[in-house]
């Protein structure tokens, strides 16, 4: 393969910024517009400018190479799709208003993917008819489409990203498990190149659907995630699959329920309060309408419900907070004052904390008024139990019993054991050994090839700008010219050298422009190595600088050369 040629700024689009956008909120978001990387086209969609592309198919490559390593063969979906397959497996609705939907001239409607498990099956369905063609992992890098609502925090939550899904298909659970344990060795390397931090933590399907799930997650406090981890043992999660086991108590030797006045107490603060009694000691009861079904979830009066949870629950039925006007047509359920007790035709959820047993004190379903020793199980009975609850810093490991740590991260991979659900609804199978139709069972997995580029911007910038790692930045070497004529000259016969040694240059022969201008940029652009051809430039002596330790020193051109292409 012939060398890159070497990248003068003089030629280069891209023009830098001293400050950070206006509507700017995260450091990747702030650096990547200042330092010419990208530039915003409209509320969530970016255009990538040269540097940028630079970096985004550096990690498009990385991801290439260990998706290739497994096995896997690439191919190419359509974005624009049809709306029968995401109708057959309930996605079409399953989606909601984040789903890019439209019509074609002749009124036939498509979506922009969001992700391909439908099409993907349905390709596998047309090639693979025997066992013999399985197993087969198939993978794709494209971009994706999702109507967020509000897009923010630059390239890590747009509108349309750049994504990785690939999507393994296998006739037996066993074959399943195995392709679900290449690509988690894949992903580990694939982060690992890319020099991320990150975390393996357990999470949910959500609309993806199926069994066993789990995230790759990148530290960082711009992250819209929030994990547990133990720091006792390796349990981690996402708190949106952090469950708490039911554990119920005697509560035999407790009084008879009693109802007490507890005028002008509509909240667990004021009801507290007015008691004397922690909030914890009572029992919050949350009213939710379930595809226009009422239905109550009790927690802890101390916790807050995650709705989150409770969508995930019900999908993939609509889940709205009860209004004044549904009050008023259920007089039996007296806002502020209800509880579990007498609730009739209502479906009662709780949380595991509220484990047959315990005693709480709750509404009395009357106006002004509560009722102490309330026993879960004798008094009200539980229809199902659900952790809904928000996980907070300091709760129960659910596999060793210590405090958990809460973090802030990235999600820059998931990874799904979809099973049959996808098959099922578009009918997938191949002949078996025995001549007999097989179902088959697949596995999703998605990575964050834009979301990544972000991540790694969060985690590896400092002070003065970006700071790539090598593998993924846009040049091996930043080459600067301090601005006389001699200075350009001896710059420019450096990077041609470098170039012929294989490395990717970029060099600042920019007219005009000031050293510290320069030096500022070449900073806050990120190349790992920078090379100033400065005040010594007569003697052929050139100053070498690490990015990221900021050590540098005095060479010789001779010296330089060997330095960087060892």
């Amino acid at each position: 393969m012939a060398n890159a040629p070497v990248q003068r700024m003089s030629q280069l689009m891209a023009k830098t910024l001293r400050d950070d956008p206006a509507d700017a909120e995260v450091l990747s978001h702030k650096l990547l517009v200042r330092a010419g990387y990208v530039r915003r086209t409209a509320a969530g969609i970016w255009s990538w400018l040269p540097l940028g592309k630079k970096v985004l198919s550096n990690v498009e490559r990385i991801v290439r190479e260990e998706m290739d390593a497994i096995g896997a063969q690439e191919v190419t979906l359509p974005a624009l799709l049809p709306r029968e397959p995401y109708e057959a497996t309930g996605r079409w609705d399953e989606y909601g208003a984040e789903l890019f939907r439209l019509q074609d001239r002749k009124g036939g409607d498509y979506l922009l993917g969001p992700t391909h498990e439908e099409i993907f099956t349905l390709l596998v369905k047309d090639q693979c008819s025997s066992y013999k063609d399985l197993p087969v992992i198939l993978y794709q890098i494209q971009n994706k489409f999702r109507d967020e609502a509000r897009p923010r925090a630059g390239i890590l939550r747009g509108r349309e990203f750049l994504m990785k899904d690939s999507y393994s298909f296998d006739t037996e659970d066993e074959g399943l498990a195995q392709s679900y344990a290449l690509h988690r060795q894949a992903y580990q390397r694939v982060f690992e190149r890319l020099g991320l931090d990150y975390r393996i933590v357990a999470a949910t399907a959500g609309a993806m659907g199926g069994s066993k799930s789990e995230e790759f997650l990148a530290p960082a406090e711009a992250g819209e995630d929030t994990f547990a981890d133990c720091p006792n043992c390796d349990f981690a999660a996402n708190t949106e699959a952090v469950s708490y086991e039911l554990q119920p108590v005697d509560g035999s030797a407790v009084p008879a329920a009693e109802e007490i006045p507890t005028p002008d107490t509509p909240t667990i603060e004021t009801l507290a309060a007015s008691l004397g009694v922690p909030a914890s000691a009572t029992l919050k009861n949350l009213l939710v309408k379930v595809d226009g079904e009422i239905v109550a979830v009790g927690v802890p009066g101390d916790r807050e419900v995650d709705m989150g949870k409770v969508e995930d629950h019900f999908a993939p039925a609509t889940v709205e907070m009860v209004t004044e006007n549904d009050f008023a047509e259920r007089p039996d359920l007296v806002r502020g004052y209800v509880g579990p007790q007498g609730l009739g035709k209502v479906k009662y959820l709780a949380d595991p904390r509220i484990a047959p047993g315990t005693s709480w004190i709750t509404g009395a379903n009357k106006d002004g008024m509560h009722a102490k020793n309330v026993v879960a199980g004798r008094d009200f009975e539980v229809e199902e139990y659900v952790d809904v609850v928000v996980v907070q810093e300091g709760d129960p490991c659910p596999k060793c019993g210590t405090g958990l740590k809460l973090d802030r991260a990235i999600e820059i991979g998931h990874i799904f054991q979809l099973g049959r659900k996808y098959a099922d609804a578009l009918k997938l199978d191949v002949l078996g050994q025995n001549g007999k139709p097989v179902r088959v069972t697949m596995g999703s997995y998605g990575i964050g090839v834009s979301r990544a580029v972000a991540a790694l911007a969060e985690q590896t910038a400092d002070e003065k700008g970006l700071c790539w790692p090598a593998e993924v930045a846009p040049a091996d070497v930043h080459v600067v010219a301090a601005g006389k004529a001699l200075q350009t000259e001896l710059a420019l016969e450096v990077s041609e050298k470098l170039s012929a040694a294989g490395l990717r240059v970029l060099v600042d022969d920019r007219a005009g422009v000031s050293p510290g201008v320069k030096f500022t940029d070449a900073e806050l652009m990120g190349v790992p190595k920078i090379l100033v051809a400065g005040r010594r430039a007569g003697e052929g002596v050139v100053e070498l600088k690490d990015r990221r330790t900021g050590d540098r020193e005095e060479l010789t051109v001779a010296e330089a050369l060997a330095r960087l292409t060892a």
